[in-house]
């Protein structure tokens, strides 16, 4: 009974895992969230580890982008020096803040990479060079689109 309950939450686990990895995030930072939300409570550092089957480590490291984004908060108790973590804010919302941050660093990379590539074409003469630049033009064209829904996207609010 004890192994079955264990091997669902394993599976919860590797649900978020799996979602975090969707949206270009380490399985570990979604592994994180499941062991908390599964476990519903303040949870140290190495008790996370131990769930995860994560080194400390690589723990910490993944709890400071997971509390930059609002998904948990730390906690050091005067009575001892582990550092304790756990949920914060709502989940939904800081998925939202997660994806529309991944979107825009992206949206922002491509645009200045295009912007590098139209000064090296400028400098090409021909026909073939003007066909990409009007390709780049094309796709700046969209991507500012996207970066415009993105920025009504991390605006809007949840149901």
């Amino acid at each position: 009974m004890e192994n079955e309950i264990h091997e669902i939450e394993k599976k919860i686990f590797s649900t978020f895992a799996e979602v975090a990895s969707s949206i270009g995030y380490s399985p570990l930072h979604g592994q994180i969230i499941g062991v908390l939300l599964v476990k519903g409570k303040v949870l140290s550092l190495q008790e996370i580890a131990r769930e995860t089957g994560y080194s400390s480590g690589m723990i910490s490291l993944s709890l400071d982008l997971l509390e930059v984004l609002g998904v948990v908060k730390k906690i050091k108790k005067t009575a001892d020096r582990k550092l304790y973590v756990e949920l914060s804010g709502d989940l939904l919302e800081c998925l939202k803040n997660a994806i529309t941050l991944k979107l825009s660093k992206s949206i922002s990379s491509s645009l200045t990479e295009f912007e590098g590539e139209k000064k090296k074409l400028e400098k090409i003469p021909g026909t073939e060079s003007e066909r990409v630049l009007e390709t780049i033009q094309t796709l700046e064209n969209e991507i500012k689109r996207l970066r415009s829904y993105v920025d009504l996207l991390s605006k809007a609010g949840l149901p």
